[in-house]
């Protein structure tokens, strides 16, 4: 390692881990050492420091020996270290660096000084699970984090931009000379946020350790590593999270300190300065310090020096599109116009179609275009998609249709909510400016459906009409259509299809895990259902959605066949031998870390509680969302407690194999007000309509004991089922 950089390094860490010293003796002095220190909503502690060193800190006084763990690593290469010492003592300097910021953020958080204004601050797993499915199915294939600002606002809103459209996830933050590549971004307007793939995390170099804690959460989260291990640690975050540091600006000592703690995780940093390069592997896949002056081509050499496989969509419309523009929110005052919602009738409708009954490319506008209505006005709209293809079935409408959400909201400037007849969509003033116009919905479905269900669809053809007498006449037999779908989806039931379907999308993340789809029991994750996995192994026969025959069944009541054991034996890589579709409580399903919900036997109850992943309170296991979810993912296999769909609840099947929907005795107000009158029916269907009213939430009961007197003066029927165990 050059020398320039190992010296810059050790001084960047030493004054780093003085500053967590001197924080540390101030908290110590002002707080006192019993005082309890946390990031919100983890499981995880201090994620470094638990991560590499096992550590589980809970009050300021535990920080003195993460403290003066850090301080040996600064410019110390002991035999006995395990960071990689061959390299010199930067790498070291790094880890410690590392431990150092985590340090100094936490005590910044018990002083009310995180997060920094329109800063995230730390990242939570809240979030990390909810874009666990959007991690593995290869709409954010990386991530990037810029250091510092670019020399000009525009050239830091064209990077931002090409990281955008290759659907990198962007954390910005640091600074330069006083500016931060955040305030550059807040000045040209740039919308940020998770939705659109630009997270600002804080505006110096320490709060750097956010997104490097986001990824190391990724190793104990999906990969199910233990704490405490931290070569495996590492090695998971080189070769499964592909993230790299992009530095804008003088590369100060700070810089070079961190971007030495990141080297250790296998993510490389590229500069728009000439600085000394590292390029020998060793550590990072490839290259280790890179410097590219030419911004035409500097995303390009980050792609490339991590190893990121990115696909750049190309589609013949006036504006960029990507999947990070998916979250973008056409404000009223950014906005051009709009269909639906409540100011006017709009549908979109996919229809099978025979080969000789369609033109596949043929877009066809009826009506007038956007450019016909004052601005800020409202027009009807119908989008109708026709498909036929040798592979096509009329199952695989829905699920095409579905995709029009998404594959209108990955435009630039054009924001898309809701589907069938109940659409609501807006084009922004720089999408109309730009040329955008109704012809162009066309273009994208036609391009889209073509691109992810081309195995199955030879022939798109769409039309596109905003005159208000033909949406009204087709949306009548579009109507119909959806009650026949709803209709023949409900009558279908595990008993009814021959074979079920696995789901391993997540073992990028999980490599132990796989899901069994059926019928009545959706993926973990809510995104897959029994007809996505069918209609995905119809457009990739070797892909993550693979037919399970059943084979004998052994127990019909909790749900174990011969067939499926063996699929799951050999798809986890051997590490589970059986599962039960159908309880949690004897050998369950395992759980990657993206699911919607946790299931958790409440043993004083008889009974278990859901809890949604968005719910940040006290449950009546005594722990939160986070904690439960720290044992449950990684594909371990934990009798009582199960990742699930949201949706599941709903299901026939719900735990039929433990007592079925009466079990069900504590959920958030939120998922109660979600279920709504479709809990009611299946609590009728189990016998007790009421059942909703008898089950506890937050407001009731935030302990086993309360729960119980509740459920008591309710009359909930778990109380007087058999036992559980």
């Amino acid at each position: 390692m050059s020398k320039i950089i190992a010296s810059a390094a050790i001084r960047g860490g030493n004054d780093i881990v003085r500053q967590a010293e001197e924080l540390f003796d101030r908290a110590r002095e002002a707080k006192g050492e019993d005082t309890k220190i946390e990031f919100p909503d983890t499981a995880y502690y201090l994620p470094m420091a638990h991560a590499l060193l096992g550590a589980e800190i809970k009050t300021v006084g535990e920080l003195k020996p993460i403290l003066e763990h850090a301080r040996e690593l600064i410019g110390v290469v002991p035999d006995d270290k395990l960071w990689f010492p061959y390299l010199g003592t930067a790498l070291d300097a790094g880890v410690g660096t590392l431990l150092s910021e985590e340090i100094i953020c936490v005590l910044r958080y018990l002083f009310e000084e995180e997060p920094q204004a329109d800063c995230n601050g730390f990242f939570s797993d809240t979030i990390l699970r909810t874009l666990g499915i959007q991690l593995v199915d290869g709409r954010m294939p990386g991530f990037a984090a810029i250091l510092g600002a670019a020399p000009t606002t525009e050239i830091a809103v064209e990077t931002v931009r090409e990281l955008q459209k290759r659907q990198i996830m962007v954390f910005v933050g640091s600074s330069t000379d006083g500016v931060s590549i955040v305030d550059q971004l807040i000045e040209a307007k740039v919308e940020m946020g998770w939705d659109t793939y630009i997270v600002p995390y804080g505006r110096d170099t320490v709060t750097a350790i956010y997104p490097l804690n986001w990824a190391i959460r990724g190793a104990l989260t999906f990969g199910g590593i233990q704490a405490g291990q931290p070569r495996k640690c590492l090695e998971y975050c080189r070769d499964r999270v592909f993230a790299f540091g992009l530095a804008m600006g003088e590369v100060d000592d700070f810089k070079y300190a961190t971007g030495a703690g990141a080297i250790n995780m296998g993510f490389p940093v590229i500069a728009d300065t000439d600085i000394p390069e590292i390029l020998p592997t060793g550590i990072c896949t490839y290259e280790h310090v890179v410097s590219e002056m030419d911004y035409s081509a500097l995303v390009p050499r980050c792609i490339e020096v991590r190893g990121v496989k990115v696909t750049v969509s190309e589609i013949d419309i006036p504006v960029s599109y990507s999947a990070a523009f998916e979250g973008e929110r056409v404000r009223r005052d950014d906005m051009q116009l709009e269909f639906g919602g409540k100011y006017s009738a709009a549908f979109e409708y996919a229809q099978m179609r025979e080969m000789d009954e369609i033109e596949d490319g043929k877009i066809e506008v009826i009506g007038p275009d956007v450019d016909t209505v004052d601005q800020g006005g409202a027009m009807p709209l119908g989008i109708y998609v026709e498909v036929a293809g040798r592979g096509m079935q009329k199952d695989f409408e829905s699920l095409i249709e579905r995709q029009v959400h998404h594959f209108l909201n990955y435009a630039m400037g054009i924001f898309h909510m809701g589907q069938r007849d109940m659409v609501w969509l807006r084009f922004s003033k720089d999408a109309f400016d730009a040329g955008f116009r109704l012809k162009h919905l066309g273009a994208i479905l036609h391009a889209k459906i073509h691109d992810v269900y081309g195995k199955i669809v030879d022939k798109v053809q769409v039309t596109i009409t905003s005159e208000e007498a033909k949406v009204k006449e087709l949306i009548v037999p579009a109507q119909a259509s959806y009650a026949e779908r709803d209709q023949r989806i409900a009558d279908m039931t595990d008993e009814s299809v021959d074979e079920f379907y696995s789901c391993s999308l997540c073992q990028s993340f999980a490599p132990n895990h796989i899901c069994v789809i059926s019928p009545e029991r959706l993926g973990l994750c809510g995104a897959v259902n029994w007809l996505d996995g069918k209609a995905s192994y119809k457009i990739d026969p070797t892909g993550g959605n693979q037919p399970i025959k059943r084979g004998e069944c052994v127990d019909p009541v909790k749900g174990i066949w011969k067939g499926i054991n063996e699929f799951v034996y050999q798809g986890s890589n051997r590490s589970i031998e059986e599962i039960t579709l159908y309880s949690i409580m004897e050998n369950p399903m395992t759980s990657c870390g993206c699911f919607e919900c946790i299931l958790a036997l409440v043993p004083e109850a008889n009974g278990f509680m859901i809890v949604n992943r968005e719910f940040a309170g006290m449950t009546p296991c005594g722990m939160k969302f986070s904690t439960l979810a720290g044992s449950v993912g990684g594909g371990n296999q934990t009798p009582g407690f199960l990742g699930v769909g949201r949706m599941y609840v709903l299901s026939r099947k719900f735990v039929s194999g433990d007592g079925g929907l009466k079990r069900l005795v504590w959920m958030p107000k939120e998922l109660k007000e979600f279920y709504g009158d479709r809990f009611k029916i299946r609590a009728q269907d189990a016998g007790v309509p009421d059942l909703l009213d008898k089950i506890g939430d937050e407001t009731v009961a935030e302990t086993g004991e309360d729960l119980v007197e509740f459920l008591m003066k309710s009359g909930h029927p778990s109380l007087e089922m058999e036992a559980l165990f």
